[in-house]
């Protein structure tokens, strides 16, 4: 293993993994763009501040790289210190947190009509960005890797309630949507849909934060903690994006098992006529009728609920 791997090399990991994210959310925005949904300004400025955010975080990121690798090339002297551009990916993290928190937070007051959770929800993320927010100042303050010591406390409680908050927020969705099935197979596939984008949510942002804070606290001597700590603010924004965008595949979802609806349908009408044909009582054929129109009515009505945009508190155009 050579000199450096753990403290430039780690930093470049961090750094590619960065970029190729960037591009993912650049790919997400540029849909959610062209999709033209009719969501409220609110939702609009949040996405677009995000996108700023993402945009000057990654420009940040390649000249951090540039940094450390060309401008200080020869001078291993310049790696017992730290630029400006780590407080500032420390303070880009937390808007994207607690941009995205705020946003899913709403989704669990729509789904639950509780204010209790969702004002804890603003509680941790609220704790985590103003932690986050002055453990990065203090780090540009301290400036010297060998002072990190006092900023520990501070990265713990920013990081520990940043995961919290989406720990929460996950375990939340999981359990409201889990106790909304309903049985009818429209209903279900578009609630396992929403459930599975909710365990994916706050997964990846978690496994990313712990990895950050653990490495930060057992492994100060390096710069492992930056392989993890540039990249969370991508995970945030396609978080939030690929959770907006999901309504096109619900939407056509919920087409295609229309489509197979109408198609059991004719297929019933079919069968009807035969067995009519058949010699069978119009009285049978009639009360089978009824019982797949009251079937049909109930799930229409669990459909409006799950299968429409009233789970992301706005409406698709």
């Amino acid at each position: 293993m050579g000199a450096f791997d753990k403290v430039v090399g780690v930093v470049l990991l961090g750094l590619f993994f960065n970029t190729y994210l960037y591009g993912l959310v650049t790919y997400q925005f540029m849909v959610y763009a062209n999709t033209k949904f009719n969501d409220p300004l609110w939702i609009k400025i949040v996405v677009a501040t995000l996108f700023v955010t993402d945009t000057i975080h990654s420009a940040v990121a390649v000249y951090a790289g540039w940094e450390m690798c060309v401008t200080n090339y020869n001078n291993p002297a310049s790696l017992a210190f730290v630029s400006w551009t780590i407080p500032f990916t420390a303070v880009a993290t937390s808007v994207a947190a607690i941009l995205t928190q705020f946003f899913l937070g709403h989704r669990v007051l729509i789904l639950t009509k509780s204010k209790a959770l969702a004002g804890l929800i603003g509680i941790f993320s609220v704790l985590g960005f103003v932690f986050g927010v002055y453990a990065g100042i203090l780090s540009g303050i301290l400036h010297e890797v060998a002072k990190f010591g006092p900023l520990k406390p501070f990265v713990i409680c920013w990081l520990g309630f940043q995961t919290t908050a989406d720990l929460f927020i996950t375990f939340i969705l999981s359990f409201v949507l889990s106790r909304s099935r309903t049985g009818f197979r429209k209903t279900d596939t578009i609630i396992n849909r929403l459930i599975r984008g909710a365990i994916q949510t706050g997964l990846f942002a978690s496994v990313f934060a712990l990895a950050d804070l653990f490495s930060f606290v057992l492994h100060g001597d390096t710069n492992l903690y930056a392989m993890f700590a540039y990249p969370i603010g991508r995970i945030y924004t396609n978080t939030l994006l690929d959770t907006l965008n999901a309504r096109i595949e619900l939407k056509n979802l919920n087409a295609t098992i229309d489509v197979d609806s109408e198609s059991n349908a004719n297929a019933f009408r079919m069968q009807t006529q035969s067995q009519t044909m058949a010699g069978h009582t119009l009285h049978s054929i009639h009360v089978q009728k009824e019982v797949v129109s009251d079937v049909s009515q109930d799930q229409r009505s669990v459909d409006a609920k799950f299968g429409g945009d009233e789970v992301y508190g706005h409406k698709m155009a």
